[in-house]
This record gives structure tokens, C-alpha cells and sequence, in this order.
């Protein structure tokens, strides 16, 4: 029986549709589902409708019940795969736009979509065909520039950076208040090395320029967060990378150990989904608030609702940022940190942390924030972020160097293909040249590709790299650590260094060579291996580059003696000293707060400002001139002391041993299936992700281990738990 009035029902809903009333677009579409199952326009607007209203399950449920009604409707598929997108499910979205693209091959949109769903699952060549055939066909102004959009960002990943730049311009004239093509081009500008630190910071202004005026006006006073200056603060770190992500390496030990006397840490998260990497930010933080998918002036009131003090953006012109949240002035005080190496462009981002080296003296004229230089490198590296534990197995513990057993030195780099120019392997070749016998490793994406690998292998040859000298390796996620057993000495591309690379390479035992720089960009290796006490590995001109590296590759015996030690070396110096570093982070963000209550007792005078300070100094709490007792958060929101947690591991311990192991719980494939021995793994983790190398952790795991019969595995905790306690040392496997 055919429902009455049909063209009433969707006249309803599209009424409720323009006015944006998505509770009442839900109702509508529920009761011309209950009339008509089969309502076309219903199902296409309830998932849409749920979606609005954050009702993100519900949402997806709709649509997965409307496809199977409307299997070839174009326009619910393209509904649906969006909803995915939004909430990173790209690999479920990708048939479904493959499809719309069949369905509509003439219509922008769909090739638009399928070009923006393939970025995340790291299929460029797909995507950029996506591109250029939605720019062929575009016909709107919102098409076009959408479609250029989508053609940058897989240029940038094809190699194409300067491409990339100029398909951003495009769309920036065309339409000039569109905030990712300008937060895409600074990122696009960051890749190319004839880009310098000047342009760059033109092109952060610009960007703060257009988009942060209008919002100026509405900036609060924050009157209500004047107080005492040394009250216990409300720290906020804003990011999309609480997940497996670079960031990581250097948040999860701020996080978890950020002095609580002084501060209360927040996490706002912006990307829409979690991994095992966010679950451990959910227990180190005191709060985890999910932002995702609210507008920047939702989530600056979120924040400001939370009471921020001060607020901490990790991201910078990266992916899923959180820029616009600032320029509305989320937080009293705010800062940049870490994501991004040069500026935001915005006045409403007072600080950056950075450290004396890394930005030299006369850089502050590169930011629009305020430099605060720390005394120590302006990260703390912890390695293993995907997987903590695994940093203590034998397979990833430090191996002689392989020239021992090669009779050769094998150089290597396993940066970002698109940081090694034609100037970059050139040099390289000269490397080669100057030590005969030995080769080149170079790791990167696409070459496990016949056709990319052999184009690369040419270009090589072309700028003096024999082929038959060359090893091309592709990147693979579960390879990361590994390759370097393969590698002698690391060589680190330039202007553009490497990062969280150069800190991987260093803890592997790798030697570095790096060219000296004079950008933050250009001058990361600078920071690392002044900190480190490693200068000799710096050269200033390519021709001291290829001196270091002669020389480290002349004594093999003195390499492998290097390599051995480098990774003690590297744990105890400020590239991984948390205990440090995060004295240090604490001291600055409460300079910060300082200066800011200084600021609105005497605005504009520098002097009184500056007398207000040393006044306030004498009333430090003596407490806090004591190291904080680490802290261990258990699940969200129980944070107990180490001391505690060592009392509940030692308890799971008894526990274990006093049951009866089930007779699978020895097994060669290295499984633990008794849930005694599953519990006291779970809480030794938890306590290593808030505390690395501690020993009762470290034992309680080896105990773990020899009664499964894995006995490798529990003498490497052993070894690990006698140099934590400084007894020993663990030794390379």
C-alpha cells in the first residue's frame, strides 16, 4: 500500500533540511520510515540528520540499513562515505565512492571525495587521478578549489612539493578564506629546501592575517583566572595525534609526568578516532576531552569551559589542527610546541617552547610568537611509541655494526624520500666515492614499487650514485627500528633534517652525519648532537660532510665500539631525560603565568612588570623544589603513586604463582593465555608507559616470561631491570 501525500512528507523534511533543525529532521524522517520503508529521501537524510546531532553510531547504522534498500543511489553513497571520512573509516568508505564515481562518472564531487578518502590510506597515485579528473569537470567555484586541494596534498606526497605549493596558491585566489589551503601550503613550503625561514613566516602571517581579525574583538579577558601566582594551573594540550603518530615520541612522557602538585593536565583530541596509543593518553591525562568534529568556536568554549590556564597546541599547520580554536582565544596563555617547526602566524599564540640551539640568537624575528628557550633540547625522545614493551626484546636491542661481517660500510637514511634532493644525493654519491667499497641503504615509501624504485635507482645514477652501490628499501610500519641493524652510519638529508628519524638512528647506535643549518627546520641534527655532545658529527660545508663520514668509516672496530655504547650514551643525555626535560617544561609554563598576571597588574610597563615577578619569587612553595613522586594512571581518572602500583604488580605476582598454570600457558609461539600472567603483563605496561626502565616493572615482566618457559625474553628484562637499578647493564643482543 503506497503511503499518502509522498510529496507532503519530503516537502517536511525538506523544510527541516534548509532550516537545519536536525532533531526535528530525524523525527520526520523516522515517521516517513514508518509509513514507506523504501522512502528514498528518508533514508538519505536520516544518517545526515544523526550525524549533525554527533549521533555517530546511529548514523552509520542508518546508512548501512539504507544501502542495502538503495544499493545505486548515488547521492545516499556519497552521504555515507563522508560520514566514514569524518570518522577516519576511509578504508570502509573507498568501494563505496569507487562506486559513486561509476554511478556519476561526470560529476566533480564524487572524484573528489574518492580523491580525499584515498590521502588517508596513503594511495596518491589513485587519489591525484581523482583530482585532476574533479578539476577537468569541476563547474563551481567550491569544486574547483576543492579539487585543487585534493591535487596538493598528493602532490606533496608524490614528491611533487612545488607543485603542490602553486595548487594551493590557485585555490587561495580563488577563494581567499578557505583555512586548509593556507595550513596546506605552509606544510607544502616546510618540504621544499628553497624555501627559507623568512618566506615561511610571510606565509604564517598571512594566514593570521585573514583569519584572525574578525575574531579579536570577542577575545575574553580571562579576569576570573587572575589569582595566585602560584596556584595549582589548568594545563591543556590540544592535538589530533594522540595516536600512532610521530607526536607521540615526544608527549606520552610530559603527560604522564607533568608535575601534578603544580599543574592538572587536560587532552583535548581532535582527531575522530582512537587507537591503543590514545587509550594510554586517556590514563595519563587527568581529563581526555574529544573535540573532533565541533567548529573551532565549539571547541575554544569547550576548552574555555574547562577553566584553561594555559594551552598547549602540538600540532601547528599540521593535518586535523586545532589553529582556528586559538585564534578565537580558547585559554589566557597559549602555546606552540613541537608539531609544526616554525611559526602558527598568530598573535593569539603567545609562546613558543624551543630551546637556545635549535632556534639560535636573532631568530625570534621568524615567529609571531614569543621564543621561550628552554635550557635543554626543546623535545624528550622516548622510543616505541607503537608498542613500549618491544623496546625491551632482543630483537631491537643494539647489534656490532654490520661491516664486521659485511667487509663494507653501509651508509643509510630512512627520512621522508621527498627531504632528499638532487643536492642531498649528490653528495652522497661523494660519500661513496670517498670510501671505496661501500654502499648506500636508502628506506622510503613506494619502493617496493617496480616502476617508482627503478625511476629512483636512475635518478641516483644520474646524480653519480652507481646502481649497482644503492639498496632501495621500501618503509614498511612494522620494519621501523629494524632496518638500522643493516646500517653503519646514518646521513641526514639537508636543508630539511630529520627529526624523530635522527632520534631513531642515534638510539639504535647509529652515528649521524648532519649539515649545520640556519632555521629551526635546517638545525634540528644541531639540537641532538649539541645536546647530545656529539658536535664532531656536524659538518658546515659539503665538504666537511664528506669528511666526518670518511672518517667515522675508516676504523671499523672504533664503529662498532661506538655503536655499542651510543645507546647508553643517548639515555643518559637531555635527548631522553624526562626527568629534566619535564623540570624544565614545568619551569617555563610557570614563567608563562607569571608574566601573564605581571602583564594585567601593569600593562605596558615592562619595568614594574619585571619588579612584580621578583617579588613574587620568595613565595614559591618549598615543596615544589623537590622532585614530584612519578605517577602511574591506572585507567581514566585513578591515578595512583609508583609506590602503589609497585604494590598492586607485586600482588597480581603472588596471585600468579600461587594458581595453577593451565597446561597451554608454555608454548613456543611466545603466547601467555592465563589471565593471572595477563593481568600482571597489562599493569607492568601500564606502569613502563608512565615509567620507562622501571625495574620492579622490569622483573615482575621477566617473572612473567620464565614462567612460560621464554627464557630469552625474561634474561632481557632481567638485564634491563639490573641497569635501571644501576648494577649492570643490559647488554647488546
Amino acid at each position: 500500500m503506497q503511503p499518502k501525500h509522498p510529496e507532503q512528507d519530503e516537502a517536511r523534511l525538506q523544510a527541516a533540511l534548509t532550516a537545519a533543525d536536525w532533531p526535528l529532521l530525524t523525527r520526520l524522517c523516522r515517521h516517513a520510515l514508518r509509513k514507506s520503508g523504501r522512502s528514498l529521501a528518508a533514508h538519505r537524510l536520516l544518517g545526515f540528520s544523526l550525524n549533525k546531532q554527533r549521533e555517530f553510531g546511529a548514523a552509520l547504522k542508518a546508512y548501512q540499513q539504507a544501502v542495502v534498500l538503495w544499493p545505486n543511489d548515488a547521492e545516499l553513497l556519497i552521504n555515507y562515505a563522508n560520514v566514514l571520512i569524518e570518522q577516519a573509516r576511509n578504508i570502509d568508505a573507498l568501494p563505496l565512492l569507487e562506486k559513486v564515481c561509476k554511478l556519476r562518472p561526470r560529476q566533480a564531487i564524487g572524484w573528489i571525495k574518492l580523491a580525499e578518502c584515498c590521502y588517508l590510506l596513503t594511495l596518491h597515485d589513485k587519489g591525484f587521478d581523482a583530482s585532476q579528473t574533479a578539476a577537468a569537470l569541476a563547474e563551481t567555484l567550491h569544486d574547483r578549489v576543492a579539487a585543487l586541494m585534493q591535487s596538493a596534498i598528493h602532490r606533496r606526497e608524490l614528491g611533487q612539493v612545488r607543485e603542490a605549493v602553486k595548487d594551493c596558491e590557485t585555490a587561495i585566489a580563488l577563494r581567499y578564506n578557505d583555512p586548509g589551503n593556507y595550513t596546506n601550503k605552509l606544510l607544502f613550503m616546510l618540504a621544499d629546501p628553497q624555501v627559507d625561514a623568512a618566506q615561511l613566516s610571510a606565509a604564517a602571517r598571512q594566514y593570521g592575517a585573514v583569519f584572525e581579525p574578525p575574531l579579536r574583538p570577542e577575545w575574553p579577558d580571562f579576569q576570573e583566572h587572575r589569582g595566585s601566582p602560584w596556584q595549582r594551573l589548568k594545563i591543556g594540550f590540544l592535538s589530533p595525534d594522540f595516536r600512532v603518530h610521530s607526536v607521540m615520541y615526544f608527549v606520552e612522557g610530559l603527560l604522564a609526568q607533568l608535575d601534578r602538585r603544580q599543574f592538572e593536565v587536560f587532552a583535548f583530541y581532535l582527531f575522530p578516532r582512537d587507537d591503543h596509543v590514545t587509550e594510554r593518553v586517556q590514563r595519563h591525562a587527568d581529563h581526555f576531552v574529544p573535540l573532533a568534529g565541533f567548529s573551532p568556536q565549539q571547541q575554544a568554549e569547550a576548552i574555555r569551559a574547562q577553566g584553561i590556564d594555559i594551552l598547549i597546541d602540538l600540532a601547528g599547520h599540521t593535518g586535523n589542527n586545532g589553529l582556528l580554536t586559538l585564534a578565537h582565544k580558547a585559554a589566557p596563555v597559549q602555546v606552540s610546541w613541537l608539531g609544526f617547526p616554525a611559526t602558527t602566524g598568530l598573535t593569539a599564540v603567545d609562546y613558543k617552547f624551543t630551546d637556545e640551539i635549535t632556534d639560535p640568537p636573532g631568530a625570534d624575528a621568524q615567529y609571531t610568537e614569543q621564543l621561550y628557550r628552554l635550557p635543554t633540547l626543546f623535545a624528550c625522545y622516548r622510543p616505541m611509541s607503537r608498542n613500549p614493551l618491544w623496546r625491551y626484546q632482543p630483537r631491537y636491542q643494539v647489534r656490532p655494526a654490520p661491516a664486521l661481517t659485511n667487509g663494507f660500510i653501509t651508509f643509510g637514511s630512512c627520512n621522508n624520500l621527498g627531504k632528499l634532493t638532487d643536492e642531498v644525493l649528490a653528495l652522497w654519491g661523494q660519500v661513496l666515492a670517498a670510501v671505496p667499497g661501500s654502499r648506500l641503504l636508502i628506506e622510503g615509501k613506494n619502493l617496493d614499487r617496480p616502476d617508482f624504485a627503478q625511476a629512483y635507482r636512475e635518478r641516483c645514477e644520474r646524480l653519480g650514485l652507481p646502481p649497482g652501490q644503492v639498496d632501495l628499501v621500501a618503509q614498511r610500519t612494522d620494519n621501523q627500528y629494524l632496518t638500522y641493524h643493516r646500517i653503519d652510519i646514518a646521513l641526514d638529508p639537508f636543508p630539511l633534517t630529520g627529526g624523530t628519524t635522527t632520534f631513531d638512528v642515534l638510539w639504535m647506535g647509529l652515528p649521524i652525519v648532519s649539515m649545520v643549518g640556519e632555521s629551526f627546520k635546517s638545525r634540528m641534527g644541531v639540537g641532538l648532537l649539541a645536546y647530545l655532545g656529539r658536535t664532531e658529527w656536524l659538518a658546515e660545508t659539503p665538504e666537511d660532510y664528506v669528511r666526518i663520514a670518511k672518517s667515522l668509516a675508516a676504523d671499523v672496530e672504533a664503529l662498532n665500539t661506538l655503536r655499542l655504547g651510543l645507546r647508553g650514551e643517548v639515555e643518559a643525555s637531555a635527548l631522553m631525560r624526562e626527568d629534566i626535560f619535564n623540570h624544565h617544561f614545568a619551569e617555563g609554563l610557570r614563567v608563562m603565568w607569571l608574566q601573564w598576571l605581571a602583564k594585567a597588574e601593569h600593562p605596558n610597563n615592562a619595568e614594574a612588570q619585571a619588579q612584580t615577578i621578583q617579588e613574587w619569587l620568595p613565595q614559591l612553595p618549598e615543596e615544589w623544589t623537590h622532585a614530584p613522586v612519578p605517577g602511574v594512571g591506572l585507567k581514566p581518572g585513578q591515578r595512583v603513586s609508583l609506590h602503589e602500583a609497585h604494590q598492586r604488580l607485586q600482588d597480581l605476582v603472588e596471585k600468579a604463582k600461587a594458581a595453577t598454570p593451565p597446561a597451554s600457558a608454555t608454548t613456543t609461539e611466545h603466547q601467555i593465555t592465563d589471565r593471572h600472567w595477563i593481568a600482571v603483563t597489562e599493569l607492568a605496561e601500564t606502569v613502563l608507559s608512565a615509567v620507562p626502565h622501571d625495574p620492579l616493572a622490569l622483573a615482575c615482566l621477566a617473572e612473567v616470561e620464565h614462567a612460560h618457559g621464554h627464557t630469552e625474553f625474561a634474561v632481557t628484562y632481567l638485564q634491563h631491570a639490573t641497569q635501571a637499578m644501576g648494577m649492570g647493564s643490559a647488554s647488546a643482543a
